[in-house]
């Protein structure tokens, strides 16, 4: 399977910072019905340098960084505990881009992790405290049992964020930029303290 890629990526067309450069592409996988443009894959790591990935979806970009939530006893929550450091890869296939970010990991404050979670739908709300994510459980069964439990815990009434769960803010410091381009030559800019760099293909 091959498929032949066509754009660029030069000097002369990217923006003055990652953060410019993010919003114009952000905003041209959204019109160019990228399916979920917001998903990225996450790769963290071990104490012991065990990597694990998974896809998340950004919640939030300004230029302290890129922002997820999840359940802080997780499998990423338990590497980033051990190992705050992590890359984002935002894979828009179907407009030949990546985007590629390397970067530290902090937990964002609880104020902003409450604020996300009361625009979440109730029933994300009520899983966020059902799920003990990562971990193995019995069955399915045990799962709805669990939601159940919550639902019936909370009533009609505000449901909080649990102390278990919050928001990821991955600070980078380099941001690549990827443009596929025909014959496997693409593009490849990428952001660092520094100033920016090109990467071979």
């Amino acid at each position: 399977m091959r498929t032949e890629y066509d754009g660029q990526l030069t000097e002369a067309n990217l923006a003055e910072d990652w953060l410019t450069q993010f919003a114009t592409w952000f905003a041209d996988a959204v019109e160019s019905d990228v399916p979920e443009p917001n998903a990225m894959l996450l790769a963290t790591a071990s104490a012991d340098g065990r990597p694990s990935a998974r896809t998340v979806l950004l919640k939030g970009y300004d230029q302290r960084g890129f922002t997820f939530f999840t359940n802080y006893g997780s499998r990423k929550g338990r590497d980033l505990a051990a190992n705050p450091r992590a890359s984002l890869v935002f894979p828009w296939y179907a407009i030949h881009r990546q985007v590629i970010v390397e970067g530290s990991v902090e937990k964002v404050p609880r104020e902003e992790t409450a604020e996300y979670f009361a625009v979440r739908p109730r029933a994300a709300q009520l899983g966020a405290w059902a799920s003990p994510q990562s971990s193995v459980i019995a069955s399915r069964a045990e799962l709805e049992r669990r939601y159940a439990e919550a639902a019936e815990r909370f009533g009609e009434g505000e449901i909080e964020p649990p102390p278990h769960w919050g928001g990821y803010r991955v600070t980078p410091e380099t941001v690549e930029f990827w443009q596929g381009r025909p014959s496997r030559l693409h593009d490849r800019l990428r952001f660092t303290p520094a100033g920016v760099e090109r990467l071979a293909p």
